[in-house]
């Protein structure tokens, strides 16, 4: 029989009525011969009652959590109500139960509340994915997947597909190498985007695309990154940067609205990357917060201090309110210095006198000009532009957390907008593109007569400290293309092996085009409120990509080894 509701419908309504439902045990209690079992599908909880007399009380006894149910009976008034879920005024009077499908006990708890480790929930994920908080978080990623696609749709967008197994073009992150059977010797690539191919599809004139694509990075993980991941993929003719910054703004703006019923205002505001490595130390700066960073250099230049002399530049925040202590100050250093930072300093103004590590090479009148005001820290960080960048950003946020800084359920946007082109490794004496290499130069006279200071039509988007999204208007000039390709250091054999189908292509008229691609697991992470980018994803790996569930990476039997032509060394 089909079940007449779902296990969060019934209420005071339905009392008197005869209903049909199923789902899993929840939990199971006997009090004083009456059984209790709740029963849960994705929908909620309905509490089944089952009395003693009852023809199928002995099927009730058997019951564990698991179990896999279907009921019929009576909705009958709850003497005790339970206002936490949707059913709590009613219960059912069991007249029928079946155990569709029994259960051992469980390696973890099926509740919101476990307690198991995050190894044990991601081996037993199907078990984990059971949990209301968790299938909460997957029903949200349909909901926004679906919103993102309806918006693009109809914004005139069309969804296409392009392959998996492709060709390897290392430049940039590793790739995910699948050998070939047929070419012994010979590998595909799986994507670390659709990059080549959407650019394929505005040469053959599609004008409008996008997809929900399936990319592969083979690179170190951090708490927010997979090593598989979902991106939503757009990319548009006759656009300039503007244009795509305001489709992806219009997107964003539909999709909170649609899922949350938030409203986000736009145009976001735009920031120069330079003004973002200035100011917040990174390129995707926390907006939710104050705590900007300033330059003290100038400050410090003529006194004889130690730490900070022959140092490029002497930059700090001021912590406005809050006790640290002198060890939280010994932990604060160990993660300045572990960002690269040389060293921290602190001066602090408390019931109007100065303390601090470095208050004693400062005179009255110096001290007074750091304009702190009472309960203020300041917190110094001496060297190089980039590591300084990079310690006090760090900081800034491990004190924003600390001291609860940072507003709840609030989304601030922000466009990172007026990149470097390139970027230059001193080790290999060679530029690399800081995006990629299909980015477009704002100038190409710029990029050929000084690289070092190129400009790119780059643009990410950024959500409350992460990057959500990235972008650019790409090159669509045969001759533009080859000057990125020779900035690079790539020879003709290079571009021949790697990019030669897509250089040809660039012959046959090209129009104007550019793109961003948004990282879906992240937005839907920021949008369900969690910390942890694990939550948003059915099935992902561990912080040493590993899937403890499939036991992947795994062996594989010789005779598979043979036909590749592959020997497995030790």
């Amino acid at each position: 029989m089909k079940y007449t509701h779902h296990n969060n419908e019934l209420n005071i309504k339905h009392i008197g009525k005869e209903v049909f439902l199923k789902g899993w045990a929840a939990k199971v209690r006997n009090l004083g011969g009456l059984i209790f079992i709740d029963l849960r599908d994705r929908f909620g909880i309905t509490q089944l009652l089952i009395k003693p007399g009852n023809p199928f009380y002995e099927i009730a006894l058997k019951v564990r959590n698991e179990f896999v149910l279907e009921a019929k009976g009576i909705v009958i008034e709850r003497e005790s109500k339970n206002s936490t879920i949707l059913t709590g005024e009613v219960e059912v009077e069991v007249s029928e139960l079946t155990i569709l499908s029994v259960a051992e006990n469980p390696p973890i708890i099926v509740s919101n509340d476990t307690d198991a480790l995050e190894d044990t929930r991601l081996k037993y994920r199907y078990l984990d994915l059971r949990r209301p908080v968790m299938q909460n978080f997957m029903i949200k990623r349909h909901e926004i997947t679906q919103a993102i696609r309806s918006v693009l749709v109809e914004e005139g967008f069309y969804e296409m597909e392009t392959p998996i197994l492709g060709k390897s073009t290392p430049e940039g992150a590793r790739d995910y190498l699948v050998p070939s059977r047929l070419y012994p010797g010979h590998f595909y690539a799986l994507p670390q985007s659709p990059q080549i191919y959407k650019q394929l599809f505005m040469v053959a004139g599609f004008e409008k695309y996008f997809q929900i694509a399936r990319c592969f990075r083979d690179e170190d993980l951090r708490a927010d990154r997979q090593p598989e991941f979902t991106q939503v993929d757009i990319e548009a003719s006759f656009v300039d940067m503007n244009d795509v910054q305001a489709i992806v703004e219009k997107v964003l703006v539909k999709t909170f609205k649609k899922v949350l019923n938030v409203d986000v205002k736009a145009p976001f505001l735009k920031m120069s990357f330079q003004e973002s490595m200035e100011k917040y130390g990174n390129d995707k700066p926390d907006m939710r917060y104050e705590m900007l960073i300033s330059d003290y250099t100038n400050f410090f230049k003529g006194i004889d201090l130690p730490l900070f002399n022959n140092k490029e530049q002497v930059r700090g925040i001021i912590l406005e309110q809050g006790l640290v202590t002198r060890k939280r100050l010994d932990q604060l250093s160990e993660l300045v210095k572990k960002n690269h930072g040389d060293a921290l300093a602190f001066i602090k103004l408390s019931e109007g006198q100065f303390s601090g590590s470095i208050v004693k090479y400062l005179d009255e009148n110096q001290l007074k000009g750091l304009n702190l005001k009472e309960g203020n820290t300041l917190f110094l960080v001496p060297g190089q532009f980039e590591n300084v960048s990079s310690a006090l950003s760090a900081l800034r946020i491990e004190l924003a957390n600390e001291f609860k800084l940072i507003p709840e359920n609030q989304f601030k946007f922000l466009w990172v907008t007026d990149w470097p082109l390139l970027e230059y490794s001193e080790e290999e004496k060679r530029f690399y593109a800081k995006h990629h290499p299909f980015t477009a130069p704002v100038d190409p006279e710029a990029l050929r007569k000084d690289p070092k200071h190129a400009m790119a039509k780059a643009y990410d988007v950024v959500l409350n400290g992460y990057e959500i999204g990235g972008g650019s208007i790409r090159i669509h000039n045969q001759d533009v293309q080859k000057l990125m390709f020779d900035t690079l250091g790539l020879t003709k054999k290079d571009i021949e092996e790697r990019f030669g189908f897509f250089v040809d292509a660039l012959k046959y008229g090209t129009p104007p085009h550019g793109g961003l691609a948004l990282g879906l697991d992240r937005v839907v992470m920021l949008m369900t409120n969690t910390q942890n980018i694990k939550d948003v994803v059915a099935f992902p790996k561990t912080q040493s990509a590993k899937d403890t569930m499939m036991q992947a990476p795994s062996t594989v039997d010789l005779v598979q080894l043979d036909e590749l032509g592959i020997k497995v060394g030790k």
